[in-house]
């Protein structure tokens, strides 16, 4: 399965920990066996789903042709959703933004995401 970009969301203290580490390793991530990852279609629900309320959060895109073995397997709604088998070496992000809640408190997505 092809797609563009893919998209990784951390709160504060997990972007500490992947800078920390130079990958991240959310706990949910850590306890799934894989990374989590979103295409654009699928991020904001993601991010509103998961991050709202939340008063900064990391979105980080990347080329999944550089990351490793992805997968597409079955997820929220039975739609298919990329997940790394392997590590996500934050120094593989061609771009990251801050996200803050915007009224409805779901983090609010610049215009090219």
């Amino acid at each position: 399965m092809t797609c563009g970009p893919v998209y990784k969301l951390l709160t504060e203290a997990d972007w500490a920990a992947a800078e920390a580490a130079g990958a991240t390793a959310a706990a949910l991530d850590m306890a799934d066996g894989y990374v989590h990852l979103s295409t654009g279609a699928q991020v904001r629900e993601t991010a509103r789903r998961y991050y709202s309320g939340i008063p900064r959060v990391r979105l980080l895109r990347f080329d999944p042709a550089a990351l490793g073995d992805i997968r597409w397997e079955k997820s929220r709604g039975g739609e298919m959703f990329p997940h790394l088998y392997g590590p996500l070496e934050i120094s593989k992000a061609d771009a990251a933004w801050w996200l803050t809640p915007g009224p409805d408190g779901a983090p609010q997505f610049p215009e090219d995401v």
